[in-house]
């Protein structure tokens, strides 16, 4: 009898593998894990919507001068019946228009402590404007260090007319007319030394006055001192 514990006969089928240990009876093996796919790149964010622009702020409305009510204005109307007027207070800068012919007893008066102590003529200028019949305004800027206040007086002359100098009340007054004389040729009466202050003596013409361009001025005079044309 053949020896059953010895493997089978040579030329016989091969031995079956054994299955792995802990694999299922009739489960079929597993094919390897796939390698990981790496993760899909990120969309860029989209880009945030511009912000809303701040409406525009509301326009302020026009600041006009008003009506100047003042114990001052009522006094100089007393003391000098018709030799003022329209006095208006704007951006809280009073002023009073005063006659030509009152213009040296009112700034008299101003000056004196019953009339508010105004001892400094800070500034002097004019403004022209040459469709009106009286086209300049000739402006004080009065100031009292006793108030710290502070008044504008405005005098109107017509081309040609002149005005009484202030030099004998504020010694300030004597180059700022000079000044006005040279740029508007405005005429001072009484004025102790009235020439020009920035110009040569022999300029033709007032460069602030709006009869023509101001870079049109006397052409010989810039020809023949300088040698270039004018408005160069």
């Amino acid at each position: 009898m053949p020896d059953e514990t010895k493997g089978p006969p040579a030329g016989g089928l091969p031995e079956t593998p054994s299955k792995p240990e802990g694999a299922a009876s009739g489960t079929p093996a597993q094919p390897p894990a796939e390698a990981a796919k790496p993760a899909a790149p990120l969309k860029p964010a989209a880009p945030a919507a511009p912000a809303a622009k701040p409406a525009a702020p509301a326009a302020k409305p026009a600041v006009k001068p008003e009506p100047w009510v003042n114990p001052l204005v009522d006094e100089l109307e007393k003391r000098f019946p018709g030799g003022t007027g329209n006095a208006v207070i704007f951006r809280n800068q009073p002023s009073i228009v005063v006659v030509k012919d009152s213009l040296l007893a009112v700034c008299e008066f101003l000056k004196s402590e019953e009339g508010g102590a105004y001892t400094l003529l800070t500034d002097e200028t004019a403004v022209d404007y040459p469709k009106r019949e009286k086209r300049f305004e000739i402006i004080y800027q009065l100031y009292s260090f006793k108030q710290n206040h502070r008044l504008r007086l405005k005098v109107l002359a017509g081309d040609g007319e002149s005005v009484p100098s202030a030099c004998g009340l504020w010694p300030t007054a004597n180059w700022l007319e000079r000044e006005v004389f040279d740029m508007f040729g405005i005429q001072y009466e009484g004025h102790p030394n009235l020439k020009r202050i920035l110009l040569p003596e022999d300029w033709v013409g007032y460069p602030l006055r709006k009869d023509y361009d101001i870079l049109r001025q006397d052409d010989a005079w810039v020809q023949a001192n300088l040698n270039i044309s004018s408005g160069q």
